[in-house]
């Protein structure tokens, strides 16, 4: 005998369904025993001699970088360095040669070497002025056409305009001028140019995840003429030894997540792996592993929230677990759904773990994250209420609500909070206001994760879509306001690098973290929904957790 459905909505029956496809990993990690670094590496060598070297190769790559004299070698090393993920090991030696290179006199008449000192200063927050450029162009005022004979400069031009703010023309002149030469000559490009010029097309270098892009480079990097041994050498160690750090964590985080008795909730999508590689994404060095523990847990449970309100609760449902949400104790529990109170009670009781973690003057943070997670709430049932009556905001509207529906409000919040010193009270009452390089990156979640999800979302009659609201209210076809998003994406990016520009409200460790949130959309959802579609990861993972590189 069928069952009557249960009207959830006004004018609608039944639940919503997601159809979510199962865990690609199950329990791999759980078990996954990594093997000795020697083993990583296909050496002989002993793990104790491997950290030995790394050390041993820490020294001389800081030597080479003080005693460099000539100012483009020095950029040279350090743009290696920083694109192998090997720079947190050199941060002050190279913050004061940049210091350096940005008070010394330079007049360089070459592409590349321009470019160069151009990028890594504007990424070390220096206000480098954009017409630099203005030399090569012609007497029309168009950038010369014999530049398109140098492929390195060129795309070491377009790779630095990416780091424009707003305003600056001339970048913008210079990426429309370098994408379309970079493009006619991209197949008669040798190795590994030709690779560098593909992958950066699609997407250029200062958007792209850092530890991905280091894995891909470090073979690249070996093919190049102006590869330096014992660089190249310490890259490969670092990357397996780091590697090795971050499958001892999944394992940690896979277990937690099994115990948790989560996934009983059958309607959520399952994708703790998915979620670390994310996390690692945002905070992938060693010295970060508390943080990228803690900030796993908080995107974990917060998949499960958002899959609740999106494609199961009803709308009672929703209210009472909002409820809950803002009073804030376990007894509070006992108002949702039997399926919801095991669910409100490990969030609960995971953040005041977080508490116990902390030092006594830490503790203090979690008040933030229980803060950002209140105002998280009262918008996803906003959502709801929305959707129950078809209505359809205005794109302002919208944007004020999807903003922190895009988690990427809290998830800042959330990265803070197991980090150093660094993470002061002040830090917490800036990223409470929500600044601009958090509302940046927020935006970029938002547009993007809408791109690729609009048209699904609609045959699945889920919550309209930033891009639905924006064709009602200017009456514009899918083309239109999909081009308007993208708009909003590079204005975002520029915002972000706006923010990175000497005096900068926060340290810059603070800053990279919604910039790494930033980095990890173009990572996830550049042409479809990855997290949730997560085959289309499975192969990234495996590279970056389980595949070694030999040395």
């Amino acid at each position: 005998m069928e069952s009557t459905p249960v009207a959830i909505y006004p004018g609608k029956v039944g639940r919503k369904s997601a159809g979510f496809h199962p865990t690609l990993w199950g329990d791999f990690f759980a078990t996954y025993k990594p093997t000795s670094l020697s083993q990583q590496a296909c050496t002989h060598k002993s793990d104790s001699w491997i950290r030995q070297r790394i050390e041993e190769l820490k020294e001389e790559v800081r030597g080479k970088l003080v005693s460099a004299t000539d100012l483009v070698e020095k950029l040279l090393l350090i743009d290696a360095i920083q694109h192998l993920g090997i720079a947190y090991h050199f941060e002050k030696e190279i913050d004061e040669a940049l210091s350096h290179a940005y008070d010394a006199k330079f007049e360089s008449s070459e592409l590349d070497a321009v470019s160069l000192r151009f990028r890594l200063l504007r990424q070390q927050g220096y206000r480098v002025p954009a017409d630099e450029f203005s030399k090569f162009k012609d007497g029309n005022g168009s950038f010369k056409a014999t530049l398109a004979d140098d492929p390195r400069g060129s795309l070491s031009l377009y790779n630095a305009a990416y780091l424009g703010i707003h305003g600056e023309d001339i970048l913008e002149e210079a990426i429309l001028f370098t994408k379309n030469h970079l493009k006619s000559m991209q197949k008669s490009l040798e190795h590994p140019l030709e690779a560098q010029v593909s992958r950066f097309l699609e997407t250029p270098l200062i958007r792209r995840m850092k530890r991905l892009e280091a894995r891909r480079y470090i073979s690249e990097y070996e093919a190049e003429d102006a590869c330096n041994n014992s660089v190249l050498e310490l890259a490969k160690l670092d990357f397996n030894l780091v590697q090795s750090i971050h499958c001892e964590e999944l394992k940690i985080i896979t277990l937690w997540w099994k115990e948790s008795d989560l996934l009983k909730l059958g309607y959520a999508r399952d994708r703790i792996v998915e979620l670390y590689f994310w996390i690692v994404g945002v905070l992938f060095e060693p010295h970060y592993s508390r943080s990228r523990l803690m900030t796993t847990k908080v995107i974990g449970l917060l998949s499960i929230l958002d899959d609740t309100y999106d494609v199961y609760a009803t709308l009672e449902e929703c209210r009472q677990l909002t409820d809950a949400i803002q009073r804030w104790d376990s007894e509070a529990a006992e108002q949702l759904p039997e399926y919801l109170k095991h669910y409100f009670l490990k969030l609960v009781n995971t953040y005041k773990e977080f508490e116990d973690e902390l030092a006594p003057e830490e503790k203090y943070r979690v008040s933030y994250l229980i803060e950002e997670l209140k105002k998280l709430a009262k918008c996803y049932l906003q959502e709801v209420e929305w959707y129950a009556i078809d209505f359809v905001p205005n794109f302002e509207e919208h944007l004020n609500v999807s903003l922190v529906t895009s988690c990427y409000r809290m998830l800042a919040c959330a990265s803070f909070v197991g980090m150093d010193d660094v993470a002061t009270k002040e830090v917490f009452e800036w990223v409470a206001t929500f600044p601009d390089i958090v509302k940046a990156s927020s935006m970029i979640s938002r547009c993007l994760d809408d791109v690729v999800s609009a048209e699904l979302e609609r045959k699945r009659g889920h919550f309209v879509t930033s891009m639905d609201s924006y064709m009602k209210e200017y009456n514009s076809t899918v083309e239109v306001a999909m081009k308007k998003l993208q708009t909003l994406v590079e204005d975002a990016w520029k915002t972000t690098n706006q923010a990175f520009l000497k005096p900068t409200a926060v340290p810059m460790p603070i800053l990279e973290r919604p910039a790494n949130f930033s980095r990890m959309m173009e990572a996830m959802y550049k042409y479809v929904d990855a997290y949730t579609n997560s085959t289309e990861l499975k192969d990234i993972i495996a590279l970056l957790f389980l595949q070694r590189i030999p040395t």
